[in-house]
């Protein structure tokens, strides 16, 4: 483990240098990725220092047993080993956690898709509930949301959504809400009083710029047609609605939520871009095999992750059996207990697959 803290310490020294350098400052792009490594970098190699001291202290209070012959300086580094020995384990935990890879996505800004699933117009009324708890808790991290586009249920909600998120550790927190989402409670609509069980589908896509997912645009072909929804007069009567489509892929995305076509094709083509990688990534999972699936923050579209029980006032995360009995709060934007009990399982998983790599 010293030798690896030692590396990232020679890294930070060569980042800080490198910032302060006339060129690097000079190309905005590059400082600012410098400028992240070196915010990354700088919290370990603090508790790398702190780390290197207790060693340093815990050499010095062996020697003192090892060669004082004083009945009273070999008490006190007696006294100080009982001390810092549990410092020293204490220490190695957080370096530990402080040592596993992160994703390098989890800083970006996403594209998050809410979809009704099974079960009608319920779905649809629970896709909008669903994104309405993510819009609550947007504002809760001071984030900014904007819509992309979406279709209406016909009874209220959704049938599907789609909205841009930015702001600090965006991925980072959402991404472990990508999946199926199930309720269990009486519609509106149910006039016998029974609970029935409906679902929607929760795609959380970082963001990804030009020179990350490169678009070739005589793949893509670019359609206009009248917005609908609000809008005042424009509304039909303006093509500046966007829909493109990815020959190579067949993947087809449409931004209608702006009055400017250049606005909605900006948009259109940002989504594009995460559904792309996406796209890439799944194939790649699939090459590593079902390891990588089994994660907490696997992020597969398809897997049923976490259910509401109205009834029970019950929120369940089914992938680390996780339970909270405070749906009404929860469904208001309260998610942090959620991401991070979901963060302490995956970098637990993550450090499990470090040692036995290692080993």
């Amino acid at each position: 483990m010293l030798d690896k803290l030692e590396a990232i310490k020679n890294r930070f020294d060569e980042v800080s240098e490198a910032l302060v350098s006339p060129d690097v400052m000079s190309d905005m792009k590059k400082y600012t990725s410098l400028n992240k490594e070196y915010k990354e970098l700088n919290r370990i190699v603090v508790k790398y220092l702190e780390y290197k001291n207790l060693l340093d202290n815990i050499e010095s209070s062996k020697k003192v047993l090892a060669t004082e012959k004083d009945q009273d300086f070999r008490e006190m580094a007696k006294e100080e080993l009982e001390l810092l020995g549990p410092q020293k384990d204490s220490m190695e935990e957080e370096i530990k956690q402080l040592l596993i890879p992160k994703d390098p996505n989890d800083s970006k800004n996403i594209i998050i898709e809410v979809r009704a699933g099974a079960g009608g117009d319920e779905a649809a009324i629970f896709a909008g509930d669903v994104f309405r708890m993510y819009q609550r808790f947007a504002e809760r991290q001071n984030w900014k949301m904007d819509i992309i586009d979406y279709t209406e249920g016909s009874s209220g909600g959704y049938k599907e959504v789609i909205a841009n998120v930015a702001g600090d550790d965006v991925y980072g927190k959402m991404k472990y809400e990508s999946g199926v989402h199930r309720v269990q409670r009486v519609p509106n609509t149910e006039t016998q009083g029974r609970v029935h069980t409906s679902a929607a589908s929760v795609a959380v896509l970082p963001e990804m710029d030009e020179v990350e997912v490169e678009i070739d645009l005589n793949d893509v072909r670019k359609d206009t047609f009248c917005s609908s929804g609000p809008g005042g007069q424009s509304v039909n009567t303006t093509y500046s609605a966007i829909r493109l489509t990815h020959i190579p892929s067949g993947l087809v995305v449409q931004c209608q939520d702006e009055k400017s076509q250049i606005k909605n094709f900006d948009k259109a083509l940002k989504v594009l871009r995460s559904r792309l990688y996406e796209l890439e990534l799944k194939k790649h999972n699939d090459t590593v095999g079902a390891q990588r699936r089994e994660m907490v923050g696997s992020g597969d579209r398809s897997d049923k992750i976490r259910t509401y029980n109205y009834p029970q006032g019950r929120v369940t995360d089914h992938r680390i059996g996780y339970t909270v009995y405070n749906l009404p709060v929860v469904m208001d934007g309260a998610l942090n207990n959620f991401i991070e009990e979901l963060r302490l399982a995956e970098n637990a998983q993550r450090l499990q697959e470090g040692v036995k790599e290692e080993s």
